[in-house]
């Protein structure tokens, strides 16, 4: 979800044929003929994206339909080649309890009922193979992530029916510590994990839901990889060598998430992508500051409109030279970075999509075959491109799945 919606004092080789170009492109949007074919030939992964919001606060908003706003819907997908994705369930850590867990099963509903509405469009899936199948039969895959451990309010019962109805990640914790994780955006309260904390590292790696450590303190972190015996994910976090934001991956988590065998998926949202942006945002005055205020109030609760009126802000601040233009080439070089500090092995794509401020050039996700076609012309074999756009995480899913039925044969030992 959105990673800062208000300041703290305001929150209550390129080739040298003709290039294809995109239907409904911008002049900037061409990709080659050979980053075309490969794009079309890989199996396009999204880890984190928000229109779940949409789903439930935007009654009139269809997904198997264009729409003028937002970054996500059917047909923009398609163009795209955005072949699967999951949706996030996410709930702000100031909520807790029943209603937190209320609001995330509404999400839920939302996302089954979003497959079953559109059954030739979207195949609801748990599995790398259920991507596959759906890949196959010219279908996205509907996945689900839950971006908060609150949402479990301290009930391991709770967490595995999550498991049940489909949820294949947790973010250990969200913006705000719980009871039982710190979180990278808050103070520290418990030095990482608790007991109950680690417990719940264990019952993911048996249920096969994947230990998603974006959003979490580095103790948190390191707590958790220490635990854990399936590879862990970071479903939307980007370099903090290139943008100093505690969200970020440091050098030395990057190479902890490799030798754990896992993956970090690269965040599109600017103040994740550029320093000067995060900082300059921090900083917000005058008119912006002023249409936040204005855009809160306007929208109360619905966290849909919150969020597409920040982008909406955010684009038109650097529009005005208010706040620092970024643009969609910095995916590509946190991208880069990523590669050169964990392997092509251990890098993935985790947009934020309808979640936060996407970068000019990556307003949408029909965008997407400009990455491919940039990291081609930087030089990446073909092989490495198809695992950073979706191989890295399929084999992640599958390596957590064979796990987990290890563990369901394994007896259990008094700890």
């Amino acid at each position: 979800m959105r990673p800062f919606l208000l300041p703290a004092a305001l929150v209550c080789g390129a080739l040298a044929a003709p290039a294809f170009v995109l239907s409904q492109s911008a002049p900037g949007d061409q990709v080659s003929p050979r980053a075309k074919q490969l794009h079309d030939r890989a199996i396009v992964v999204d880890t984190h994206d928000d229109t779940t919001q949409r789903l439930v606060f935007d009654k009139t908003f269809d997904i198997a339909a264009r729409n003028k706003n937002g970054n996500i819907d059917v047909p923009r997908m398609k163009e795209g080649g955005l072949d699967a994705l999951f949706f996030s369930i996410w709930v702000p850590s100031d909520v807790t309890g029943p209603p937190a867990v209320k609001r995330a099963l509404d999400q839920i509903d939302a996302v089954h009922e979003a497959a079953r509405l559109h059954p030739g469009e979207l195949l609801l899936a748990t599995t790398a193979a259920d991507v596959r199948r759906a890949a196959a039969e010219h279908k996205i895959a509907a996945l689900m992530g839950m971006e908060g451990g609150h949402m479990i309010d301290d009930d391991m019962r709770l967490l595995r029916d999550y498991a049940a109805l489909g949820v294949r990640y947790m973010t250990l914790t969200h913006f705000k510590n719980n009871n039982w994780a710190d979180s990278s955006t808050d103070k520290p309260a418990h030095n990482g994990l608790t007991a109950f904390g680690r417990d719940v590292v264990r019952e993911m790696n048996r249920l096969g839901v994947m230990v998603d450590i974006s959003h979490v303190a580095d103790k948190t972190f390191s707590d958790a990889l220490a635990i854990t015996t399936a590879p862990v994910i970071a479903s939307h976090s980007s370099c903090r060598a290139i943008a100093n934001h505690p969200r970020n991956m440091t050098d030395d988590m990057l190479r902890a998430v490799a030798k754990n065998g896992g993956v970090v998926m690269i965040n599109y949202h600017a103040g994740f992508l550029s320093e000067e942006f995060r900082v300059a945002s921090e900083k917000r005055s005058g008119s912006i500051v002023e249409s936040m205020n204005a855009m809160s109030k306007r929208c109360g609760g619905n966290e849909a409109c919150t969020t597409m009126e920040s982008e909406r802000i955010d684009h038109e601040a650097m529009a005005k030279g208010e706040l620092p233009k970024v643009t969609w080439d910095k995916i590509v070089e946190h991208i880069d970075h990523a590669v050169k500090v964990a392997g092509a092995d251990h890098v993935g794509l985790g947009s934020d999509f309808d979640g936060a401020t996407m970068p000019l050039g990556m307003e949408d996700a029909s965008k997407l075959p400009k990455i491919t076609d940039a990291l081609l012309t930087r030089g990446y074999a073909e092989k490495d491109v198809e695992k950073i756009l979706g191989g890295n995480i399929l084999r992640v899913m599958e390596q957590v799945e064979r796990a987990a039925q290890s563990a369901e044969r394994t007896p259990k030992t008094p700890r």
